[in-house]
């Protein structure tokens, strides 16, 4: 392979890693307060993952429910987490939710609206009160053509197409960073004053995910991984429980949980009504861990389909209802010629979120690294063992701006720190070693592997025999990935797909390790050979990096929720799901 063309520089005062919600909100929050930034993306401008996202944004705006304040919003989020949450990063996010929906509202999201004319507000999974907002079942894709729109209109530059491989870290303080762009080949440097990484999560590294294949493979934490920042609490992976079986290519595509949100019943493939033995009192909207084992569960006991799936139905429901509420999801499965207001919808459960991520102060947004910020899904503390339903899409715009303001507000007291020139060399010197790589192995043929493996042995549920063989099997892989077989240039998927084996390898050993060493099960995390919580693990577990691509494990206290939230803990709401019947 020929040697990489000329270098490209590019100098901005914050470079902003990843172009969905997160990193929208960051540089909208910066362009109001006059300072420069760029937005980098891997797809074209406003193609974010973001808009994957369908069932709603929560905000305790109590249009509905007027009992429903932010501290019992924070109580749901702490007890869906199991007390092993941030408590500054709840207690902020839904203290400021309001905030930010209304904000949204004024720019334009066209949420649904009750008679009187507020912002309606669904039921959602484990929620107490009705405060998820929407709009019908493509919220997400709201929530990013109203972001996209502002930041046009504040002249945001961007890049899209545009992949990072390496943050340039001098001294203990991040200055930029090195990647390439994926329609010419060229490689690219970027001078920055202060780096925010908003690049997602990482559940493509299981077989079935709500992800595009190419998407959330762990870059984010990678990235932040190998610059020296710790990853927490990487165990806690969410398992949605209704993702699409069929046709295969979008095998563990998302079914909003809007669909149960809005009176949708789940059935085994014996007709049964199943979510009465697990969870009689909030049924199909119990916490997503709860519903995804109480499936997996069916299918092992032979009560699925052939499909290993089980049936979800709102057939009951008035068709013009359906077609109001859930365009999306009577559009999708029509394409496949179900009528899902006649017949039920066949569903299994689904990698769909990453609670665990980069460390950070959530009051700022930066990392152990100086000038290193993150924001959005590659962060880990909002979510704790188990993701609330829509926190995802309010915890993008409300730590955004959180984030965006502490920068806007500390950039002029740091001190310019140029680009490393020998360590942008090093750096597009390894692109250009990958890209002529000869070697045994596809990274297809890794990532096939790798996604296999995160399946079988860190999936729902999970045990310690399970867990070794899956680590030794993940050794065996990392040692594969040294022999890659490549050959191509920086334009092609498959050098791409090179690039994502480096984050995936180094994301899924954290899974693997932080499962393993968490003996007990806790939210989304449950290990058979440890089935009960343990009060003692009430802590958080993190991966840190050592250098040379090492890693320890660490483990520490949680903090506790301020009186103000532990006294809405302590008052028990829940859900009456039977408001719904």
């Amino acid at each position: 392979m020929a040697t990489s063309p000329p270098i490209e520089t590019v100098t901005t005062d914050v470079l902003i890693i990843g172009a969905g919600a997160a990193g929208l909100r960051t540089s909208i929050e910066l362009a109001e307060k006059g300072i420069d930034c760029l937005v980098l993306g891997k797809r074209d401008h406003g193609d974010a993952h973001t808009i994957w996202a369908a069932g709603g944004i929560n905000a305790s705006l109590g249009s509905l429910d007027p009992e429903d304040r932010w501290e019992i919003h924070a109580a749901d989020t702490f007890n869906e987490g199991h007390l092993v949450n941030d408590a500054t990063a709840v207690e902020l996010l839904c203290q400021r939710a309001p905030e930010r929906i209304r904000e949204l509202d004024a720019w334009g999201i066209d949420f649904n609206r009750t008679d009187d004319g507020t912002i309606n507000q669904r039921y959602f999974g484990a929620q107490s009160f009705r405060r998820t907002c929407f709009v019908g079942d493509r919220t997400g894709k709201a929530l990013m053509e109203t972001l996209v729109q502002k930041a046009m209109t504040l002249n945001v530059p961007y890049r899209q197409n545009l992949y990072i491989t390496d943050l340039v870290v001098d001294d203990g303080r991040a200055t930029g960073a090195v990647g390439f762009d994926m329609e010419t080949g060229r490689p690219v440097a970027f001078d920055a004053d202060a780096v925010v990484i908003a690049a997602g999560g990482h559940t493509s590294l299981f077989r079935r995910s709500s992800s595009r294949p190419d998407e959330n493979t762990g870059d984010a934490q990678a990235l932040a991984f190998r610059a020296g920042v710790s990853l927490r609490d990487m165990e806690f992976v969410q398992f949605h429980p209704t993702g699409k079986v069929h046709p295969e290519e979008e095998a563990g595509h998302l079914v909003t949980e809007a669909v149960r949100g809005e009176g949708g019943r789940l059935y085994n493939a014996e007709g049964e009504r199943f979510m009465e033995r697990y969870s009689p009192n909030q049924m199909e909207l119990d916490a997503r861990d709860v519903v995804a084992r109480a499936i997996e569960q069916e299918v092992r006991e032979g009560r699925g389909t052939e499909n290993d799936a089980v049936l979800l139905d709102i057939s009951h429901r008035d068709d013009a209802y359906i077609h109001e509420r859930l365009p999306r999801m009577v559009e999708e499965f029509a394409e496949q010629g179900v009528d899902i207001t006649k017949e039920p919808m066949e569903v299994a459960p689904t990698a769909h979120y990453a609670m665990g991520g980069i460390e950070v102060n959530f009051e700022t947004g930066q990392t152990a690294v100086d000038g290193l910020y993150a924001v959005g899904e590659c962060t880990t503390g909002v979510h704790g063992a188990n993701r609330l339903g829509g926190n995802s899409l309010v915890e993008t715009i409300v730590f955004g701006q959180i984030t965006g303001q502490h920068i806007a507000e500390t950039l002029s007291t740091r001190p310019h720190t140029p680009l490393s020139e020998a360590q942008v060399r090093e750096y597009v010197a390894a692109q250009d070693h990958l890209a002529a790589s000869e070697g045994t192995h596809t990274p297809e043929e890794i990532m096939t592997h790798l996604r296999n493996l995160m399946w079988d042995h860190a999936g729902i549920l999970r045990n310690e025999d399970s867990l070794l063989t899956g680590l030794h099997q993940l050794q065996q892989l990392q040692e594969a990935a040294r022999d890659l077989d490549v050959q191509a240039d920086r334009t092609t998927l498959r050098y791409e797909n090179a690039q994502n084996v480096r984050s995936m390898l180094i994301t899924a050993e954290t899974i693997l390790r932080g499962a393993l060493e968490r003996t007990e099960s806790r939210g989304a995390h449950a290990r058979t050979d440890y089935p009960d919580k343990d009060p003692a693990w009430k802590q958080n577990i993190r991966c840190v990096p050592t250098g040379n691509g090492g890693m320890d494990v660490a483990i520490h206290a949680v903090d506790a929720p301020s009186a103000p939230v532990q006294r809405a803990i302590d008052e028990e709401h829940e859900l009456d799901y039977h408001h719904l019947e």
